[in-house]
This record gives structure tokens, C-alpha cells and sequence, in this order.
């Protein structure tokens, strides 16, 4: 056939590899989120008032988190996890209210990457 139709009608992603692609799209989901919960440190002290001791840790710990699932992005539990990750983000806003913004804004990416693998794998 041609098009982006198989033999039984369903229709293709078009891409070529798309469990590749989509793990891609996970992993760069998690490094983005890492470099920009490492980043915003800083910002936040500066702006945000004080920031304690135990959300500059949370923030390491959840940065490392996403850095270790951005690399493990082949298994499927790592999905699950990036989930679990995206909650924690949200109950650390208990620490500091900037932290619970980030945590919405990744929940939303993350709700849309997850909503793209569903679109692409089926």
C-alpha cells in the first residue's frame, strides 16, 4: 500500500523508528526538566525569598531522579516513574511556592509527552 497505511488499516506514525522516538522525546523530557530544576536554584534564592536546606535538596535529588530516568528510558516502569517524579515536584511546593510552579508546568509537559506516546504506540 502506499501512504502511511498498513494492511489492516491502521494507521502508521510514519516514523521509522517510533519506539525510539518516542523514548527520545521521554529522555529529553526528564534532561530538560533536570537542567532547569538545577538552574532555577539560584533564581529562586534571589527572587523567591528563602529557600531552606530541604528544598535546594529536593531539588538536587529530583534533578539527579530525572537525569537517572532520562537514561533508563528503554524499560517500561521508567514512564511511571517520570510520573511519580512529577508528583514529587508538586508535593515539594510544600517547601517553597515556586517549586509547586515548576511542578505544574512539568506536570503539563509530561501529561503531554505522555498523551504523544499513546498517540504514537498505541
Amino acid at each position: 500500500m502506499t501512504g502511511p497505511e498498513q494492511s489492516d488499516g491502521v494507521r502508521r506514525s510514519g516514523l521509522r523508528n517510533p519506539d525510539k522516538a518516542v523514548r527520545g522525546l521521554g529522555a529529553g523530557t526528564m534532561s530538560l526538566e533536570a537542567l532547569v530544576l538545577l538552574l532555577a536554584i539560584q533564581p529562586i534564592r534571589v527572587v523567591g525569598g528563602d529557600l531552606s536546606g530541604a528544598a535546594i535538596g529536593a531539588i538536587v535529588a529530583l534533578a539527579v531522579a530525572c537525569v537517572v530516568l532520562a537514561g533508563m528510558m528503554r524499560r517500561p516502569w521508567a514512564w511511571h516513574a517520570g510520573t511519580v517524579i512529577q508528583g514529587l515536584l508538586l508535593l515539594s511546593g510544600l517547601l517553597h511556592w515556586s517549586l509547586f510552579a515548576l511542578g505544574v508546568m512539568f506536570a503539563l509537559v509530561w501529561a503531554y509527552a505522555l498523551h504523544v506516546r499513546r498517540v504514537i504506540l498505541g
